[in-house]
């Protein structure tokens, strides 16, 4: 059991028997009235967010989770396998359980977690962001700069980017997988 003055990012609770993790959290001392903590919670196997009151002292159930890394071998009709790097043990996750799915390349590496009790796997993150290689773009035109103008990229993942004009073809470039975006020319 844990309070909700161990509350930090990252954890793992059992709410009516769901697995949620804290995405953030909020202590608050109002003037008047007791204190709460204000959270917001992503449910593991739905991925939807919700906003949750706790009062200040409330105990609430801990889920013990490990990080693991696994590489990323192939993609079947079961989903998406991957390999834990240590003791070599394949398994299948579905593609609604992994986060950036669209830029996941055979060979890259993922961090799993999973439940430490149980050894369920609860879902796959990809690092916050790769370098990917353009397969496709059209030509930036000179002059064409009087804002901040984009036009979209096709990644050698098959996923669609909007990049900078001056991006071409066959360069690698760094992508936030959380939100899909471009981030800079990769070195």
């Amino acid at each position: 059991m844990a309070s909700t003055s161990d509350f930090k990012n990252g954890m793992c609770l059992d709410i009516d028997g769901q697995y949620y993790y804290i995405v953030e959290f909020l202590h608050v001392k109002p003037g008047k009235g007791p204190a709460f903590v204000r959270t917001k919670l992503k449910n593991v196997t739905t991925g939807r967010v919700i906003d949750k009151t706790f009062n200040a002292g409330v105990k609430v159930e801990e889920v013990r989770i490990e990080r693991r890394p696994y590489q990323f071998l192939y993609q079947d009709d079961m989903g998406y396998n991957f390999m834990n790097n240590e003791t070599f043990e394949q398994v299948s996750i579905a593609r609604e359980n992994i986060t950036g799915v669209d830029f996941l390349k055979e060979g890259d590496l993922a961090e799993v977690v999973v439940h430490a009790d149980s050894e369920t796997i609860l879902f796959a993150e990809l690092p916050a962001h790769v370098v990917l290689t353009i397969t496709y773009t059209e030509p930036g035109v000179k002059g064409d700069t009087a804002t901040n103008a984009t036009k979209p990229a096709t990644l050698e993942t098959g996923a669609t980017v909007r990049v900078p004009l001056f991006i071409n073809e066959g360069e690698k470039i760094r992508v936030d997988t959380r939100n899909g975006s471009y981030v800079e020319r990769a070195k």
